[in-house]
């Protein structure tokens, strides 16, 4: 039976070319994920930071020492990045130091959190209250911000399981069902128009997932992966079902 549905995908060349765009897609997608992961690490691990720092300013530490300190003694992306450019600027300024780990950490939250520190710093103010009001806001703000990130992720997953997966197959079985090939029924050019109908429901899935999660971009790498995979789902099926 495998080899007949494989077979059967001869007639549908468009899917075929989907796949392969699909392969070379994949690589493109990966890294906007591992790169999204990385920064949500660190901005997870920020409000700590800041906390630890405005404790340490606290008892009496210099800012940069206090730094220096959490740098050498806690684990995390963060204190790592901290951790390699303290060590790269031994010759530069402490403000220029700031704003280098600032853009290695490829963060917009670490990016202002410095800005407003190195404000602090030109205008004398007092930083230990400023760095414990940063880590409760920005501690309140992570957490809206994963609790929204599992909701919202949630329902688009369901989404495009729905759309690319579960149409396909529940169509497949009506069809395959009522109007096997194995009884004569000549469905080809209608299996063609349903898969390409289930190809572009799996690109408005994708796309409203992307754009409730807020990573339309990113999740266009994906989209001729999900094409593919419910034009096959669906061929597969009728297939298998219809004989």
């Amino acid at each position: 039976m495998i080899p007949r549905i494989l077979e059967s995908f001869n007639d549908s060349p468009l899917m075929l070319y989907i796949l392969i765009i699909a392969v070379a897609c994949i690589g493109g997608g990966i890294p906007p994920m591992l790169e999204r992961k990385r920064r949500r690490d660190i901005e997870n691990q920020l409000p700590g930071f800041l906390e630890a720092l405005s404790d340490s300013v606290g008892a009496g530490r210099g800012l940069q020492e206090a730094m220096k300190e959490q740098a050498d003694s806690s684990p995390g992306l963060l204190t790592s990045i901290l951790k390699d450019t303290l060590r790269e600027s031994h010759s530069s300024s402490f403000e220029a130091m700031l704003a280098s780990f600032a853009a290695k950490t490829r963060s917009t939250q670490v990016q202002r959190v410095m800005v407003l520190v190195e404000t602090a710093l030109q205008q004398d103010a007092p930083l230990q209250p400023i760095l414990a009001d940063l880590s409760r806001d920005y501690e309140r703000l992570n957490d809206l911000m994963n609790q929204r990130e599992v909701e919202l992720q949630g329902r688009g997953i369901l989404i495009i399981l729905f759309v690319s997966i579960g149409l396909p197959v529940l169509i497949a079985f009506i069809v395959g069902l009522f109007a096997p090939a194995s009884k004569g029924y000549q469905i080809s050019e209608f299996n063609s128009t349903f898969a390409m109908f289930f190809a572009v429901a799996s690109v408005i899935g994708v796309g409203v997932t992307g754009r409730m999660l807020g990573r339309l971009k990113d999740m266009l790498w994906w989209l001729p992966l999900w094409m593919v995979l419910s034009m096959g789902l669906y061929l597969g099926a009728v297939k298998a079902i219809g004989g």
